[in-house]
């Protein structure tokens, strides 16, 4: 489980992230939304360590990041919004690579990296370099590297942007498969339809602040929307009203 207490983030004189308290809890997908600018970036990198918060906390699997970041990146797999590959190495090289920055021996490597190539489909692109790579394939390459390490808990930042239908399918799939496995998964998406059909609990978030938290039905009861595209246009609609 993934718990955000109270972080706050300013670059200057700009808040980024103000406040922001949430919960993504195991065996759900959470999904993290907000309009550009609204700090959810900001809130992903703090989340997995890449910044550090100027207040809050940051448990995962009640870890505190601010005590042992080490022991909270090994709880973590990560897409970050760059995927960040090495054009010269195999997807399988990719994948290696990182696992043994994570201290795994060769033969539990060759297993879960396996296991990866076959549930993401990639034995057609496994052992070619990924220069050259489509988005779709350098997102799946990217995904195997995150779990190399079997993770309890997933990051993804927009994980379907670019994608073709086809593999936007097959990862919503895969999404479902880690949710199965009792995972906790926090994804962050401008795609309505998709957040509607995955999420069990949605977060959203307008001017470095949690405006809402709740499930998609809720948001749209709350709301007395239709659909979860016209839920979310009238709570950050409210949201910058009483802002300005």
């Amino acid at each position: 489980m993934i718990e955000v207490k109270d972080l706050h983030k300013a670059f200057g004189a700009v808040k980024a992230v103000d406040g922001v308290s949430f919960k993504a809890r195991d065996g759900e997908i959470t999904g993290l939304l907000g309009p550009n600018g609204a700090g959810k970036t900001t809130t992903l990198r703090m989340l997995y360590t890449l910044m550090k918060p100027d207040r809050g906390q940051v448990l995962v699997d009640g870890i505190d990041a601010a005590d042992d970041a080490l022991a909270v990146r090994r709880q973590l797999g990560v897409l970050p919004d760059a995927r960040g590959l090495y054009k010269r190495l195999t997807a399988r090289e990719n994948v290696d690579y990182f696992a043994r920055l994570h201290g795994l021996p060769d033969d539990v490597i060759d297993r879960r990296r396996e296991a990866l190539v076959k549930a993401l489909e990639m034995e057609d692109i496994a052992d070619r370099r990924t220069e050259g790579f489509s988005q779709g394939q350098r997102v799946k390459t990217a995904i195997a590297r995150a779990l190399i390490h079997d993770p309890r808990n997933v990051i993804l930042d927009e994980p379907t942007n670019g994608l073709d239908v086809m593999a936007t399918r097959a990862l919503r799939q895969f999404m479902q498969h880690l949710k199965s496995e009792g995972r906790c998964v926090l994804f962050s998406s401008h795609i309505m339809q998709e957040v509607a059909a995955l999420c069990d609990r949605i977060v959203v978030i307008a001017n470095g602040r949690v405006v809402a938290d709740e499930s998609p039905q809720a948001l749209r009861e709350q709301t007395g929307a239709a659909n979860l595209e016209d839920a979310f246009v009238k709570i950050i609609g409210t949201e910058e009203g009483l802002a300005a």
